[in-house]
């Protein structure tokens, strides 16, 4: 019989934390291009792809804002002159941005008592940027100006030229924020999961202008500094009697998110994860991302053993830690099926001692995943790309929509449905239908849905490749954009049609805990028209054996 393997937590409880995040620079990847993916991991978050047009505002226009969670009323700042379009998390201009909530230590968890949430400020962000730098100088505006309405939050920023590292949390009864910046060297990857990762960091120099704080953003703009934070980063941990040390040996990490069990196993483990699939060595990290904090620190950044593609990007997305001690298809949780998905909550006990199920990057909860490209040598309409999915990462489709589209696939339309209002139209309740359906018997059918999803994805990639050379001669914006609509909305409509014939063949593969034999996309019959005797594979041996320890008595055969 399997072990069950499942970790005893050390006095603390797992928190349903969310979001996983990669960062890939454009030394880091296979054509240039630079990267940010984002999986919004929620039980109430809907699969849904924002679009606001840009537009101008006349002299005294405002903006209410309404938190991005509970949906209420929040603040109402004023507007710019002039706002830019953002679909979903990137802007026309190709800046794009995710997320991972880390929350952070009392009282700076809860934020401001009013101001800006994490969500909105995002969102304002990408209106009123067109680059990380810029991006980096309004966030701090916003927080200062307005206050900081959250807690600890760590965001990935990416242009077509540069990736950033934005950490920040509130200063709880004080307005604003204390925050880090960082640059991610290029040929570098990075990645948070809900746990801050910046830990020391280069402080201003007279001599230097490698890195600046927020008194010196008019200095952001210089291709040498790679690093900006708050003026009183240190200073504020100082005064409220959290740090002691010296300014250069300050970690933002370790002060305003202490490292805990659940911390490591939970969040920094994800990133493990994807460092442990992109590059060579990290083995000696593994200590450390399942609960050592006594271990070898998993660095910030790690430079990968190849150049990433855009699939290889997706991929790293998905994950149940397969080939570690923390494989979610391994020990009895997954059934008889390998399913790596346990339903929540995370701990339980048992003869009062306490256990967790692991936090994988790829889990059943997602709402929505993104890979943000931005490619350079492109008009920025054409160059930025969000490669969207919606629900598990590890079974949903990547479906690309150009940042300079003026009209979101009905798929994917806000309003198109709900997590209480069910839609045939959705790409979200497609893709669920077919996930919940394949966790009954999941060793089998993943790699039906994985065939799809393959075929789909490959293709994608290769036709915008193919038209994106054909469409960078175009000089007319207009045609530009109608074709980027028809191709963005072509391939939505295409994936969802592959999806339902998907949803209907694994039902009648799989009904009834059989496997109908399957030939060239058909379920195979005979000469008459009868449907071929399914396969009726057997449980494996440690399964039967768990019965009869558990019931043998009375199942056994006697006569």
């Amino acid at each position: 019989m399997k072990r069950l393997v499942i970790l005893v937590l050390m006095g603390c409880v797992l928190p349903a934390l969310a979001c996983t995040n990669l960062i890939v620079s454009k030394g880091a990847s296979a054509d240039g291009s630079t990267f940010i993916t984002y999986a919004a991991d929620s039980h109430t978050r809907y699969g849904q792809l924002r679009y606001c047009p840009a537009a101008d505002h006349p002299e005294g226009a405002t903006l209410k804002l309404y938190n991005y969670g509970s949906l209420k009323f929040q603040i109402e700042i004023p507007q710019p002159a002039h706002t830019y379009q953002v679909v979903g998390f990137i802007n026309e201009h190709q800046l794009a941005i995710g997320e991972t909530t880390w929350g952070g230590i009392s009282p700076l968890d809860k934020g401001n008592a009013e101001g800006i949430d994490y969500g909105n400020l995002i969102y304002v962000t990408l209106q009123r940027a067109k680059n990380c730098r810029e991006a980096i100088k309004v966030m701090h505006e916003l927080v200062s100006t307005y206050g900081y309405a959250d807690g600890g939050e760590s965001f990935s920023l990416a242009d077509p030229n540069e990736v950033w590292l934005f950490e920040i949390t509130s200063k709880g009864s004080e307005k604003g924020a204390v925050w880090v910046a960082r640059r991610v060297p290029d040929g570098y990857i990075c990645g948070h999961a809900n746990q801050a990762r910046i830990t020391t960091f280069p402080q201003m120099r007279k001599e230097s202008y490698k890195s600046i704080d927020s008194r010196n953003l008019k200095y952001i703009d210089r291709p040498e500094v790679e690093c900006v934070y708050a003026s009183d980063v240190v200073k504020f941990a100082k005064q409220r009697g959290w740090y002691s040390g010296k300014d250069a040996d300050f970690s933002f990490a370790d002060t305003y998110n202490p490292l805990t069990f659940s911390g490591l196993r939970a969040c920094v483990a994800r990133v493990y994860a994807m460092f442990n699939r992109a590059a060579d060595g990290m083995k000696r990290y593994e200590a450390f991302a399942m609960g050592d904090k006594s271990a070898e620190r998993l660095p910030l950044w790690v430079k990968p053993n190849r150049k990433l593609t855009v699939q290889d990007v997706m991929a790293l997305m998905r994950d149940h830690f397969e080939g570690t001690p923390m494989d979610m298809t391994q020990d009895v949780g997954a059934g008889p099926f390998h399913c790596p998905y346990r339903w929540r909550p995370m701990d339980f006990e048992v003869d009062g001692q306490k256990y967790v199920h692991e936090r994988a990057i790829s889990t059943q909860q997602t709402g929505f995943s993104f890979v943000a490209q931005c490619r350079a040598w492109l008009p920025s309409k054409l160059g930025g790309i969000i490669w969207f999915g919606v629900d598990d990462t590890y079974s949903t489709v990547y479906c690309p929509v150009y940042c300079g589209v003026t009209q979101v696939p009905v798929c994917f339309e806000e309003g198109n449905g709900s997590m209480s209002r069910y839609s045939e139209t959705a790409a979200f309740w497609l893709f669920n239908r077919v996930a919940n359906f394949c966790y009954l018997r999941y060793d089998a059918m993943i790699k039906d849905v994985q065939k799809v999803q393959q075929e789909l994805e490959t293709d994608f990639v290769r036709d915008e490749t193919a038209h994106a050379k054909r469409w960078a001669q175009e000089d007319n914006e207009r045609r530009l954009v109608g074709e980027l609509n028809r191709f963005s909305n072509d391939r939505a409509e295409r994936m969802m049609r592959r999806w339902k014939e998907l949803d209907q063949m694994l039902l009648m593969k799989y009904i009834d805990g059989n496997i109908k034999h399957e030939k060239d996309g058909k379920i195979e019959t005979t000469e008459t028209g009868v449907v071929r005797f399914p396969q009726q594979p057997p449980y494996p041996a440690w399964f039967y054996r768990q019965i009869v320890d558990d019931k043998g008595e009375v199942l056994r055969v006697t006569e």
